[in-house]
């Protein structure tokens, strides 16, 4: 198993404690000045730092049910990601790719590397050169440094700004003073939204520009930033409802028309220098072999190719774009809103659609209707993993267990190590198994918990462990998997508990006591600052904003407080 999650760093930890005291002497006495917290943002918080707080503010998002966990789509949006960022300016720093389970169309940018899309604009894009584009668009922000930037303006134009950006002011009590102390966020709470970053016109065009050269590098389309831009500025002409009609991403990235044509400019110069690119592969497999230590299973350095297309010719993107769709909303009414416009609708019925379809008759409980429409798919495309898991979870949710078994290990012996498969293949090993199939299970999932953020990879290797006979090692996953579920006092209560047995070994007492020693310090803070979370009823509740405004959707923060 892994090593216990790393909680807050101490520094970020005393960093956001006086940060919290800072606020609450200021709401009671306006001429209190906030203590100097440093001349640039890096001294200030280390990269290490900002990742913890980047991990922390991913748990807390979870815990309030805003992230789309899945094991499918978090790879292919990290694929995508890292794919842009090993073309960017600084390919080694730390990058972290989520979803979240939000309409509004928008995506942002956090400390650490953390970059949220949201699904609303997944739902609208047209192509994976446009998700690429908004994606790219954000590296940028944070390898030009445009989050140090804002911190340093934010500093000295409104100095409670300059905290909220570090997440340390959440939903304050308005006329209350008193309950402003209960406000700060040790668990990450408070988002890092660019509408509170406030980008200038300057930053964006450098993310811009250096988001588009991140595209070409990678092989996309570089026109695709602006004629996504394009499309949401028309979008926007169109509407007549005010700043309710205009998009998320529009109101935290503001597109001129001057803007739109620096992009295109850029983006034809860089599609004239590709045109001049040979074509075909340059590398020369013995000058590679000597030059280039060997690689043990790279055969054919001119094999590597970037192909677009997943496995079995069915574009991924299309796939993925409906999963997300699905997974993101009401599983019943999108059956209904997939039926209807296959049958009506000329041009909708595509694979990518009807893969759709079939996920949301499965997601509401129709797995055997699920499993008829996956079948004509996968007699045209046969070699589809994706539709192959598809038609393996169909399969057992169908109560064919005995079918689904078959499928889920020749999955798996293809791809041993794809965390959809594995999820898939332990829970029809778990439920209705015996003990040696929980143990298999377990010991599939085990090598994949190393380094894992993933809450559901915890809860299946536990459920499979508690089944294998295992009680210690599925208390333990249960236990991690409250911690990255955003519920540190679950957690706590759980390796407390499991201390208390009486067959706990000498390494199993360690590994569980490094983990309360770990966890000790953040719980003690959200205590002792009465910050309310679902598993800490005793603290101050943190309320979301009620939408105002120009603000909709999930994310809006009342971060500066204000009377109800």
């Amino acid at each position: 198993m892994r090593m216990a999650p790393r909680t807050l760093a101490p520094r970020l930890l005393t960093t956001l404690i006086c940060a919290s005291l800072a606020f609450a002497a200021g709401a009671q006495d306006s001429s209190v000045r906030l203590p100097d917290l440093g001349s640039s943002a890096n001294a200030l918080v280390s990269p290490q730092e900002a990742q913890d707080y980047g991990a922390a503010m991913l748990r807390q998002m979870r815990s309030m049910d805003m992230v789309v966990d899945d094991a499918m789509l978090d790879d292919y949006i990290n694929d995508l990601g890292y794919r842009l960022v090993a073309s960017s300016d600084k390919p080694k720093d730390h990058f972290s790719f989520f979803i979240v389970k939000d309409s509004v169309i928008n995506a942002f940018a956090a400390p650490g590397g953390y970059i949220a899309v949201n699904s609303g604009l997944i739902d609208i894009t047209n192509s994976e050169s446009e998700l690429a584009g908004v994606i790219a668009h954000e590296i940028g922000h944070i390898t030009q440094n445009h989050l140090q930037r804002a911190f340093e303006a934010s500093k000295k134009d409104a100095p409670l700004m300059a905290l909220v950006l570090l997440g340390a002011i959440a939903a304050g009590a308005g006329a209350h003073a008193g309950d402003a102390a209960g406000a700060v966020l040790m668990g990450g709470q408070g988002l890092m939204l660019q509408r509170q970053i406030n980008f200038t016109r300057k930053d964006e065009v450098e993310a811009d520009r250096a988001g588009i050269q991140t595209l070409a590098n990678a092989g996309f389309d570089p026109t695709a930033m602006a004629t996504f831009f394009e499309r949401m500025q028309d979008t926007l002409r169109a509407g007549s409802g005010g700043d309710r009609d205009v998009p998320e991403l529009l109101q935290t990235h503001p597109v001129t028309l001057s803007r739109i044509s620096d992009a295109k400019s850029r983006a034809g110069t860089l599609l004239a220098e590709q045109k001049q690119r040979p074509a075909a592969p340059t590398l020369v497999k013995n000058q590679w072999e000597k030059s280039t230590a060997p690689i043990a299973y790279v055969k054919d350095p001119t094999a590597l190719v970037n192909t677009r297309s997943g496995k079995g010719g069915l574009d991924t993107y299309g796939l993925m774009r409906e999963r997300v769709r699905v997974l993101s909303g009401d599983a019943l009414q999108l059956s209904t809103y997939y039926a209807s416009n296959l049958e009506r609708q000329h041009g909708f019925d595509t694979p990518a659609t009807r893969y759709g379809y079939a996920l949301a008759l499965l997601r509401s409980g129709r797995a055997a209707k699920a499993v008829d429409e996956l079948r004509p798919l996968l007699k045209s495309y046969p070699d589809s993993q994706v539709l192959q898991i598809a038609q393996a979870d169909a399969t057992f949710q169908a109560g064919h267990r005995g079918e689904a078994l078959p499928m889920y290990a020749e999955l798996n012996h293809q791809s041993p190590h794809n965390r959809a498969i594995a999820l898939g293949y332990a829970r029809a090993l778990t439920e209705g198994g015996t003990a040696a199939d929980a143990g298999q299970a377990a010991n599939m999932l085990r090598p994949m918990l190393d380094n894992a953020e993933e809450p559901e990879l915890y809860r299946s290797y536990a459920r499979a462990s508690d089944k294998a006979g295992d009680p210690v090692h599925a208390g333990e996953a249960y236990a991690d998997a409250s911690y990255l579920s955003g519920r540190p006092f679950d957690a706590m209560e759980q390796l407390k508990r499991l201390l208390k047995r009486p067959d706990l070994d000498y390494y199993a007492r360690a590994r569980i006591q490094a983990r309360i020693s770990d966890l000790t310090p953040l719980v003690m803070e959200l205590r002792k600052r009465r910050v309310q979370t679902e598993d800490n009823p005793e603290g101050r509740s943190q309320q979301l904003q009620k939408p105002a405004g120009n603000c909709a959707g999930r994310l809006c923060f009342n971060a500066m407080g204000g009377s109800d």
